[in-house]
């Protein structure tokens, strides 16, 4: 067959030419006089100029996109690194062909300010410019402190520039509240330390408003994709119109929770929890309506709508179960909330000092039914020892809790008093006297003598029995006390302790049934009924567990978390334990001997026995008991020989030493404590209009924070108009109360947004 010359030119011989460079079996190039041309199955795929570096790497990109060569492949043979075609990848994904249009290698010198940050340059800048060290800085955002040096000299933290411009502008807003942007935090001239320029909190807060680029409250894609690209610390509130909304009657709580301080103060110890949608303030805003709400723990979440929680907030959703949760964990990382705890228990002292002259204090012992060895500790409902954690409450005169502490190895009383009361001290100034009042668990007339030595008095029932005193010495007592009128019969003595050394003061009072209490104290100007009231109003405080951990949940975990016990701590030997229940059981066995024995000897003849069976019997019953007594006294050689405590390592070898996690555990109770204040904040609002607020202002409460409202936002105002009550004396009180919440002019936290209450039908509302 002969070929014409046209068809001879379909079959011309691919022949490569000396200048081409095979990638593989399918892509090949060339290159000749500054221009290259990648051909693919002898088909030209991209032709550019070797100056073009842009057009190449677009080649590239593509060439392993369509699965025509591998990366390494690409890599080798036009001198790349794998890592550099990803990178490739990775700009023309995120940002198209513009991206790719840069020169080779990197300009030296700092970075000039024209020049875009990325994510995680803008996070080092903006914790750096909070006063964070290096070290901090990388443990947050998993890198090395050589690491976090080289990017700020990189960034010319050193010598900067004058700050780059908003990233966007404040008109940009879609509602009023105008914030700064993320640009807005880099540094001038050097890292400023954060107590340099202290403002008023108020100011300071309103400076430092967040924003949102989302124009739709129920629609935040926005404002998330900005926190995942490192770009916003918290979202902003945003609120949409509702009608109906349930369970927005909490935001009554708004004014009282800006009065506790527990925004300004958990800036101040944690800092940030951003880049992220739900922040710092977000989250405790959060956690404290949903405890306020009957959602004490994360785990409630998922039997409500996240949506409808979340508009009560300005979110299109509240954070869920493992969202909060992660939250939980970041901030216990910190390992900050004693300190949270105490600044709370200084800001409640500051505004309440007048009612932090009596202080309660009694632990709480929190039963554990898990896996784990934990210490043990007594736990009174169940009447046994049980391994459980005990916490220590501090209570003020109306009995709402000033702060807690979680006992070491679940100390008693006499052991956690001087710590709890240098709590107190820091919080106290030292020329105040406190009167401590406590139960028989803390008596030690020697604890007394140092509690007298550092500037307090106790109140407590006395231990012991006691001589009884003659009734006709009792005389009738009665006063009217914080509202309440009050009778009691009692008796009023001098005693003295320590062989004379400790002179107390002590007022019996008689029951009805004559059963008669005795109560020490060292409060000699109090009169006698005044010291019988407030030591039988301790039973605020057993209320106020019972309360907490019905509706807060106080006793539920936080996490399964474990921690390692101190393997110093001086325990009880189990080998002595274990001989003390072994004589106890000897002791048992040998009164029953030695009572069969005194039958046998002393009791009538048994007419089934002669009197030979008789004497055989009594002497086998002697010989037993000789033998019983033999052995327990070799058990108490024993015991005696063993030491009575043991460091924690030596008692319990081979066994793993691990306690409950305190961190989180502690945060949360510190949370509930501040809702649960609020809580008696509004009681005491409402308690000057409401004749039955000491036996119903808490129900009432609850039933205010559970009712539904319609929310009204405006540019400066948002209007929560509530829904009226079960009863129109309940809906007075309710408009009552919005009349006080109204003059305190409250915002909204993160918002310049007043927040106006009305009820539903009343003139306000109009």
């Amino acid at each position: 067959m002969t070929l014409n010359p046209d068809q001879e030119q379909l079959f011309i011989d691919p022949s490569p030419s000396p200048n081409t460079v095979f990638v593989n079996e399918r892509v090949s190039f060339q290159t000749e006089d500054q221009q290259r041309m990648i051909l693919v199955h002898g088909v030209v795929f991209s032709h550019y100029s070797l100056q073009d570096r842009a057009a190449e790497a677009y080649s590239l990109v593509k060439l392993f996109e369509s699965g025509y060569a591998d990366q390494n492949d690409l890599a080798r043979c036009f001198g790349y690194s794998a890592r550099t075609l990803r990178r490739f990848q990775e700009r023309l994904q995120s940002g198209g062909l513009n991206s790719l249009a840069r020169s080779r290698g990197r300009p030296s010198g700092r970075v000039r300010e024209s020049q875009p940050l990325s994510p995680r340059d803008r996070t080092i800048l903006q914790l750096k410019a909070k006063g964070r060290s290096n070290r901090w800085i990388g443990g947050r955002l998993g890198l090395s402190e050589k690491m976090i040096r080289k990017c700020l000299r990189r960034l010319g933290w050193a010598h900067p520039s004058e700050p780059e411009p908003a990233l966007f502008q404040a008109n940009d807003s879609p509602s009023g509240t105008v914030n700064r942007s993320p640009d807005s935090i880099r540094p001038k001239a050097s890292a400023p330390c954060p107590d340099v320029a202290k403002v008023n909190e108020k100011q300071r807060l309103q400076q430092d408003l967040p924003q949102s680029l989302d124009r739709d409250p129920l629609d935040r894609c926005v404002d998330r994709l900005m926190a995942a690209l490192g770009l916003l610390e918290d979202a902003a509130p945003l609120f949409a119109p509702a009608r109906n909304l349930p369970r927005a009657g909490v935001l009554l709580v708004i004014p009282i929770l800006l009065t506790s301080g527990l925004l300004p103060i958990a800036e101040k110890i944690y800092g940030s929890l951003g880049p992220a949608f739900y922040g710092l303030r977000t989250t405790m805003v959060a956690y404290v309506l949903l405890a306020l709400l009957r959602i004490p723990r994360p785990e409630t979440l998922k039997e409500h709508s996240p949506g409808a929680l979340g508009r009560i907030v300005g979110l299109d959703r509240m954070p869920e179960v493992k969202t909060l949760r992660r939250k939980l964990t970041r901030l216990a990382a910190f390992k900050r909330s004693y300190r949270l705890g105490q600044e709370v228990a200084r800001r409640r002292i500051q505004q309440r000092g007048r009612v932090m002259g009596f202080l309660y204090i009694d632990g709480h012992v929190r039963a554990y039914h898990g896996k784990h060895t934990i210490p043990k500790a007594y736990v009174t409902r169940a009447r046994l020892a049980a391994p459980a954690t005990t916490d220590y409450w501090v209570n003020d005169r109306c009995g709402d809790p000033v702060f807690v502490v979680t006992a070491e190895a679940n100390a008693s009383l006499t052991r956690m008093l001087p710590i709890v009361l240098g709590e107190v001290r820091q919080l106290i100034r030292r020329k105040r006297r406190v009167t401590v009042v406590f139960d028989r668990g803390g008596w030690s007339p020697k604890l007394f003598c140092e509690l007298l030595a550092a500037n307090f008095d106790v109140l407590t029932y006395r231990k012991w029995r006691t001589r009884r005193i003659s009734e006709n010495r009792f005389r009738h007592r009665k006063a009217t006390l914080d509202g309440r009128k009050v009778e009691y019969l009692l008796h009023d003595q001098a005693v003295r302790f320590l062989k004379g050394k400790l002179r107390l003061r002590q007022v019996t009072r008689l029951g009805a049934h004559g059963h008669q209490t005795p109560i020490i104290t060292s409060r000699w100007d109090l009169p006698a009924v005044v010291v019988a009231y407030r030591m039988f109003e301790r039973w605020r405080q057993e209320n106020f567990f019972k309360y907490i951990k019905a509706e807060y949940l106080i006793d539920a975990l936080a996490d399964y978390q474990i921690e390692s016990d101190d393997p110093n701590r001086s325990v009880r030997n189990p080998a002595r334990k274990a001989l003390e229940k072994e004589m106890r059981r000897i002791r048992s066995q040998l009164e029953k001997l030695r009572a069969r024995y005194a039958e046998a000897t002393l009791g009538p003849h048994s007419p089934r026995l002669d009197r030979r069976q008789a004497k055989k019997e009594r002497e086998a019953l002697r010989g037993t008991i000789k033998q019983v007594e033999v052995r327990l006294k070799k058990l108490k050689r024993q015991h005696r020989s063993l030491a009575a405590r043991l460091p924690l390592a030596q008692a319990r070898q081979g066994q793993a030493m691990v306690k409950l996690a305190t961190e989180r555990k502690h945060l949360t109770n510190v949370l509930k404590m501040v809702a649960y204040n609020i809580e008696s904040d509004l009681v005491q609002l409402i308690r000057p209009h409401y004749k039955r607020a000491e036996d119903e202002g808490r129900t009432f409460i609850q039933s205010a924070l559970q009712d539904a409202a319609d929310l009204e936002p405006t540019s400066d105002q948002l209007h929560i108009r509530l829904a009226p009550l079960s009863s129109p004396h309940r809906t007075r009180i309710l408009e009552t109360l919005c009349t006080v919440l109204n003059q305190t002019k409250s915002m909204f936290p993160g918002t310049k947004l007043r927040m106006h209450y009305s009820v539903a039908g009343s003139r306000s509302s109009s």
